[in-house]
């Protein structure tokens, strides 16, 4: 029998499709997800499927040229662009004599090399384990026979297969426990963000599309960014100031085509930061010749978690890259504006579309603007009498940036005051109705403090 090896780095990868010539951007999608793994990708085949194998999906000629090619190429490791069932996946490592990996199960060591908060951690080891579940082999075959009869080898009567079977299960049941006290806390927290009145935003799109960078450039935060897929898993929360007021931002795993279900179900309590939003940026890497493709993909997997008619803005990254690919790929073809230049395009499906650049910070001005804009932010603009046992308040309002202009007398302050609709409500609730004061001559017709 064939004893799986526990190395693995030199890979050989293997794409299957059905008639017609192999699609290249999955194939190089599947390259860099290899990549992000550890794995040196040795060689790489295509393997055209029209009715696939029940025993090892490929058939045996297939079989002995992906053979020859991990021979030649040195590979130890065979991955698999296409789900595998059990019986394929060991079928076909008794064939290959290497360790063979599946989509499902590449993803899910690339998510565990990852996750970084105790949350993702039990997150990425309950999809593993029901991955496992699944796989559990006869490895034990000297154990396979119930134990009993003679002396010194009676035992509970269970097969070695048994027993990884009921302390796999136990394991599923603790991390679910587990994940549910962890998700009353996500909760709890969610409620008192929820309780400041400030909006949320939540940032969406298909991984690698700048997700982190932009979330880096908005905040000033230093979340980790890469230029490799799956940077991000662990959501990360600030509050940004905009135009009219602060919102809540987050920053979320990115999408990927074909994402094991899972994942999708393990990860739920992670996406309720985008099913929670009151705004999604659903970031695009506007170099990227299969946008539309990944627009479609991201959108697909929002109704899925249940976030599929929260309100977007179509955000396209990466802008810098233009000139790098083929024009008329990065760019279409009814896009009169030259590659650098940020804009903000009319709705297209309902969505508005920004252009920039996170990298180097070309327009934010713009995306900001537009954000405070879907949410209608407003602001509470006029003269605020405040009494001098007031302080406290008039330090919380300079502390906003909230006064434009400012007179002491002997009963207090008569100030000029610009803020956000949110922070005015916020500090009137604070101050219980009467320490706030009376607002007069209000500008123009936004609304007041009462």
């Amino acid at each position: 029998m064939f004893e799986r090896s526990r190395k693995g780095e030199h890979a050989l990868l293997i794409q299957p499709h059905a008639g017609g010539p192999p699609d290249d951007g999955v194939m190089e999608e599947f390259a860099e997800l290899a990549r992000s793994a550890g794995a040196t990708v040795a060689a790489v085949l295509t393997a055209r499927i029209d009715k696939p194998n029940a025993a090892m999906l490929i058939g045996k000629g297939k079989l002995e040229e992906v053979k020859a090619a991990a021979d030649a190429s040195g590979a130890d490791l065979i991955l698999v662009n296409h789900p595998l069932s059990p019986g394929q996946e060991r079928n076909l490592e008794r064939a290959l004599e290497r360790r063979v990996v599946d989509r499902t199960g590449l993803i899910l060591d690339i998510f565990a090399q990852r996750a970084r908060s105790h949350e993702g951690k039990l997150q990425v080891e309950l999809a593993q384990l029901r991955h496992m579940a699944t796989r559990l082999i006869r490895g034990w075959t000297h154990l396979e026979r119930q134990r009993g009869g003679s002396i010194g080898l009676r035992g509970p009567g269970e097969t070695q297969l048994e027993t990884d079977r009921r302390l796999l299960q136990k394991r599923l049941e603790q991390l679910q426990r587990r994940l549910e006290k962890v998700e009353v806390q996500r909760t709890q927290m969610r409620r008192a963000r929820m309780r400041s009145e400030l909006p949320r935003v939540a940032l969406v799109g298909y991984t690698n599309a700048g997700k982190s960078t932009l979330f880096n450039a908005l905040t000033g935060a230093d979340a980790y960014a890469a230029d490799q897929l799956f940077a991000t898993l662990d959501p990360t929360v600030r509050r940004i100031e905009l135009p009219g007021g602060g919102v809540v931002l987050a920053d979320t795993v990115g999408f990927v085509r074909d994402l094991p279900h899972d994942l999708v179900a393990a990860f739920r309590s992670t996406l309720s930061e985008a099913r929670e939003a009151d705004l999604l940026l659903h970031v695009v890497d506007a170099s990227d010749p299969l946008r539309d493709e990944r627009i479609g993909q991201v959108d697909a997997v929002l109704h899925e978690i249940g976030a599929g008619d929260i309100p977007q803005l179509l955000v396209f990254n990466k802008i810098d890259r233009l000139g790098e690919s083929s024009g008329d790929d990065a760019q279409p073809a009814d896009d009169p504006a030259p590659a650098m230049q940020p804009r903000v395009d009319s709705p297209a499906e309902g969505r508005h579309r920004i252009w920039l650049s996170a990298r180097d910070g070309v327009g934010m001005d713009l995306l900001r603007s537009s954000i405070a804009q879907a949410l209608e932010l407003r602001h509470v603009i006029g003269e605020l009498r405040l009494p001098s046992q007031a302080a406290r308040l008039r330090a919380q309002l300079h502390e906003l940036g909230a006064v434009r202009a400012e007179q002491a007398d002997d009963d207090g302050w008569l100030m000029q005051v610009d803020l956000a609709e949110a922070d005015a409500q916020r500090l009137f609730v604070q101050a219980h109705g009467d320490v706030l004061g009376t607002l007069i001559q209000p500008s123009g017709d936004r609304p007041d403090f009462a």
